[in-house]
């Protein structure tokens, strides 16, 4: 790697490399340096530099060098999810979940079921991947095997992103820096591009339009949850996102799960939204803590999932026309034959 990185100038490193400005950023003169060879730089350090650091040259370069090696390790050891299997454990009342279902990148699979029955409580199976040991007994495998222990307890190999029904920021940046901040951690080249286009996107699904130096601390709960789903699905590299009630969270969201499964991601996601259920793969049913049964959407349903649609976009042009101060004076004819 280094007969590779030593002949690059320090402009030409930090532009390929953008973490590689972590390393040098407690070392001296390199706004004059930029253009000189990597290995000019490190030749031309002043003994009395090394030495109030610290550090031999020699110890400095095999830093350098071990610092590259373990970055570019992280962007490459990445586990490629292409399913996940939940294999059933007990209902509330100790009942044998007789299950076994295989969820595919790409897909979305909504979990209904009534209020209190156990949905959020699969999701947490997921998220945790758990094996035996959460209050169900459910198992979950990753591509039809048992999980690497990093993906249950290690941040940089999580598999799952979730996106809950109450997302509240606490920290002191604006969305730019926010997601730039993110970005910069996912160690991408292009990093003002990808933070502006996410912010677009987090826009285009948001009820209410805000600003990239708007804190997030200021942002709607829609807002906030618009954000969030945008940077899930560009810069998470978590390849299963579980969503809890996205139907509560004011946004646009037929193209916030169009935009996830874009991605690849595995979606699961508890609704009791019946547009967001049809818009599904299958839907798991939930009673009691177990899992009662699992459909499969029938040609029927997405036929009346297109009637739906139509019918729920003439509800967001009358809640439109509320949010303006109009007056609902008028019934759209699709909505009148419904009553």
């Amino acid at each position: 790697m280094w007969d590779h990185l030593s002949v690059m100038t320090v402009k030409q490193l930090f532009t390929s490399y953008p973490y590689a400005t972590d390393f040098f950023s407690s070392l001296p003169n390199l706004q004059q340096s930029e253009e000189s060879s990597v290995a000019a730089y490190f030749a031309a350090i002043e003994e009395d530099t090394l030495q109030d650091l610290g550090i031999g040259r020699q110890e400095l370069l095999d830093q350098f060098l071990s610092f590259m090696l373990q970055m570019e390790k992280l962007k490459e050891d990445k586990v490629k999810i292409e399913s996940i299997t939940i294999i059933g454990g007990r209902d509330k009342q100790g009942k044998v979940e007789d299950i076994e279902l295989t969820i595919h990148a790409g897909e979305i699979v909504c979990i209904v079921g009534p209020t209190g029955s156990g949905k959020s409580r699969l999701l947490a199976d997921i998220e945790w991947v758990a094996q035996h040991d959460t209050p169900t007994n459910r198992k979950i495998l990753i591509n039809g095997q048992l999980p690497d222990m990093r993906c249950r307890f290690s941040v940089e190999h999580k598999l799952v992103a979730q996106l809950s029904q109450n997302m509240n920021f606490i920290m002191d940046l604006s969305v730019e820096e926010f997601v730039s901040m993110h970005a910069e951690s996912r160690m991408l080249e292009n990093i003002e591009e990808v933070t502006s286009h996410i912010i677009a996107k987090a826009n285009e699904l948001a009820g209410e339009q805000f600003n990239p130096d708007t804190p997030v601390t200021s942002l709607s709960g829609g807002q906030s949850r618009a954000l969030m789903i945008a940077d899930t699905a560009y810069l998470s590299s978590s390849p299963i996102v579980l969503i809890d009630e996205i139907e509560n969270a004011g946004i646009d969201r037929q193209n916030a799960l169009r935009l996830l499964i874009d991605k690849q991601k595995i979606v699961l996601m508890a609704t009791h939204d019946p547009i967001l259920a049809l818009m599904g793969d299958k839907r798991i049913v939930i009673k009691n803590g177990g899992i009662s049964k699992v459909i499969e959407t029938s040609e029927k349903e997405r036929e009346n999932l297109i009637l739906l649609t139509q019918i729920d976009r003439k509800m967001l042009a009358i809640r439109e026309v509320l949010r303006s101060g109009g007056r609902i004076n008028e019934i759209p004819v699709e909505l009148e034959e419904i009553i």
